[in-house]
């Protein structure tokens, strides 16, 4: 695949070196001289100067010819240009776009933009499955934003406990499709499944029904 990193950062770089490892045709776009310069003696002939959100630049580079587009330059801003650019000038058929103010998620997503990556967000849903009072967060948006996949730990004295799936009134659009036992094995559950405390759900469901899905299976906190 040719891919088309746009920014050549730390995390550009890295993304760039991951790629050429897995034998991918990669070409960072960077402004910064020192930056190309870095890239340039650690991972070969792979970067090109310029501003990755003119057209002309990604004209230049062939992006009419990618298969992806990733912006990870430092601006949210540069990152949204630089994939409505190519998506809509070059048909580009994957655009993936880091996100340092997650408040930007809903507008990249309007405008065109197939992935998201916030590392805030990354890193509170990590803090969230560490905190007793955070029993749901969230794994995975689903494309159009519809769906989430979202994952419940069962605490001890949940309502669930010892009932079967086949027992318990989900909201709507919400789905169970994994649980994970507090040993670890994992089971595709059937409505004859039994709950444990401290087992682990893994579910689908819509970012409004992930408080009435949370209920459910922690019971009410309130």
């Amino acid at each position: 695949m040719y891919i088309i990193v746009v920014g050549g950062g730390e995390s550009g770089y890295y993304i760039a070196r991951t790629l050429l490892n897995g034998g991918h045709e990669v070409l960072v776009i960077e402004s910064d001289a020192k930056r190309c310069t870095i890239i340039s003696d650690n991972l070969g002939n792979i970067v090109f100067r310029g501003d990755g959100c003119e057209a002309a630049t990604l004209e230049e580079v062939g992006t009419n010819r990618a298969d992806i587009l990733i912006g990870v330059t430092g601006h949210d801003e540069d990152n949204l240009v630089a994939c409505q650019v190519a998506k809509h000038k070059f048909n580009v058929p994957r655009t993936i776009a880091r996100l340092k103010n997650p408040k930007h998620e809903g507008l990249f997503k309007k405008l065109g933009v197939d992935v998201t990556v916030s590392s805030t967000n990354l890193i509170l849903a990590n803090i969230k499955r560490e905190l007793p009072d955070s029993p749901l967060c969230s794994l995975l948006a689903i494309k159009g934003g519809t769906l989430e996949v979202v994952n419940v730990k069962i605490p001890p004295n949940s309502p669930v406990v010892g009932k079967q799936l086949s027992e318990l009134e989900l909201p709507e659009e919400s789905i169970i499709c994994l649980v994970v036992s507090k040993g670890g094995s994992t089971q595709i559950p059937k409505p004859s499944t039994v709950l444990a405390a401290e087992d682990e759900i893994v579910a689908i469901t819509t970012p409004e029904n992930e408080i009435a899905l949370q209920n459910a299976l922690i019971g009410n906190s309130s």
